[in-house]
């Protein structure tokens, strides 16, 4: 079973609490002894995996990309681009 820690334990232990759960022992947070959240690690390395490239081959970026609209734009503001 998680160690639920109160609300006010939590706010005065919130540093050794935060590394415990980096380590691996995650923990419940509560007020008046009623679950309010849970306390894990962050597993950067999975979650930056799986962001990376999450949209490949659903888009196409054209080559003149950095001047599509130059022509508006210019005329919005008065001069030419």
């Amino acid at each position: 079973m998680e160690k639920v820690v109160n609300i006010h334990a939590a706010k005065t232990h919130l540093s050794r609490l935060v590394e415990e759960a980096a380590n691996g022992s995650s923990f419940v947070i509560a007020r008046a002894g009623r679950p309010l959240v849970r306390v894990t690690a962050v597993d950067a390395t999975g979650a930056a995996q799986q962001r990376l490239g999450f949209m490949a081959g659903e888009i196409i970026v054209p080559d003149d990309f950095d001047r599509m609209g130059v022509e508006e734009i210019g005329r919005m503001f008065g001069g030419d681009l």
